[in-house]
């Protein structure tokens, strides 16, 4: 055990029970502790799991208070939550990461402001007000706070089509200039509280919707572009000051520059192919640098592909399983979700091995055969 680390059999509280959650508690039990977290719904996939279940709603301070009352240390799935609710949480136990990195995060605009203050490249943004405050065409129009998986945006490609959806300049937003990129690539990289860090394989990433469809790793991109996208991820933790696993996605444009599209402080979902790719998966990793233990490898035991699994699967009832059947080095992960609906994520599956590339190549006709559905008992 490291000087200061927590001791096994002591409990570590998460706020937010979704399928984050539930990974984080699972890594965190398979080191020796204890776990708790916090979420509105009761069958949600972490309190099913956990030692201590608080069930309230995760923008009280007073579910702060009950899930920090039976915790030892705090650490959370989610950035998205109020602050006087991290505050709370955190003059009551050590919470990593900090509310401090957090203010900078959850705000779209003022985690642009950061990004522009330290020099980090990105693209042009600026506050969006209404049609009439937009520069740039095309450009997207994001929501400042509580906009994720391609929800809470808007893309315009002229001022007509901006003031006629206008209802997304309800809430306070953000714009960006939309740029021509060559691929999307992300950096999963943890920072232990003494400041020490280790990165994943640069990973590259598909979206349909907004929301991440599939993840390679290694991504296939040129060593040096790979060594300054962790550089830049590098610089981005310790400015902040961060303490557990960070994703930062990038665009790779076609001249070889690269751009900060989002931070998230947080285990990530493109990070997945870190379990059973890796040794030490992000979940283990990220429970590693909050309890103060050393960083685990970061290594990968072969090529992944990491495929997700949403709710349109499920339309035609139980999804075709066996269309998964016989496809060497695969794992699936079902997150236990209570209902599907288009657009929820409801577990990936990962293919660890020769068998990878080819499964970036054909994800779309694994996902049409496992839509064909069967019939349920």
């Amino acid at each position: 055990m490291s000087a200061g680390a927590l001791a096994p059999g002591r409990t570590i509280g998460i706020l937010g029970g979704g399928q984050l959650g539930h990974m984080l508690a699972e890594a965190a039990r398979a080191l020796g502790y204890k776990t708790a977290a916090l979420d509105p719904a009761k069958d949600s996939p972490a309190l099913k799991f956990v030692d201590v279940a608080v069930v309230g709603p995760i923008d009280a301070p007073a579910s702060a208070r009950a899930l920090a009352e039976a915790s030892d240390l705090l650490t959370l799935e989610w950035e998205l939550i109020p602050a006087p609710v991290l505050e709370e949480a955190a003059r009551l136990r050590p919470l990593y990461p900090a509310p401090s990195v957090l203010a900078v995060i959850r705000d779209r605009l003022e985690q642009r402001k950061f990004l522009a203050r330290r020099g980090f490249p990105q693209t042009d943004f600026g506050e969006a007000r209404d049609a009439g405050s937009l520069p740039y065409y095309p450009t997207i129009v994001k929501r400042r706070t509580h906009g994720y998986d391609g929800k809470g945006q808007a893309r315009f490609a002229s001022e007509n089509e901006a003031r006629s959806g206008s209802a997304i300049f309800a809430a306070p937003c953000v714009w960006e200039k939309i740029v021509p990129f060559a691929k999307e690539i992300s950096v999963i990289l943890a920072r232990g509280r003494g400041g020490e860090m280790s990165a994943y394989p640069v990973a590259e990433n598909l979206h349909r919707g907004g929301i991440l469809h599939a993840t390679r790793a290694p991504a296939e991109i040129s060593e040096e572009t790979s060594s300054r996208a962790v550089a830049l991820a590098r610089r981005v933790a310790e400015e902040l000051g961060h303490v557990g696993v960070l994703a930062l996605e990038l665009f790779l444009l076609p001249n070889g520059e690269l751009l900060v599209n989002e931070i998230a402080p947080r285990v990530h979902n493109s990070g997945h192919y870190t379990l059973g790719g890796c040794a030490c998966s992000q979940f283990e990793q990220h429970m590693r640098a909050v309890a103060g233990l050393p960083l685990g490898p970061t290594e990968m035991k072969g090529p992944a592909t990491m495929v997700n699994l949403m709710g349109e699967l499920w339309e035609q009832g139980e999804p075709d399983w066996s269309a998964l059947d016989g496809v060497p080095g695969l794992t699936l992960r079902l997150y236990g979700k209570s209902s599907a609906r288009p657009g929820r994520k409801m577990g990936h599956y990962v293919v660890v091995g020769a068998a990878a590339a080819e499964e970036w190549r054909r994800a779309d006709e694994r996902l049409a055969a496992l839509a064909r559905g069967t019939a349920r008992p």
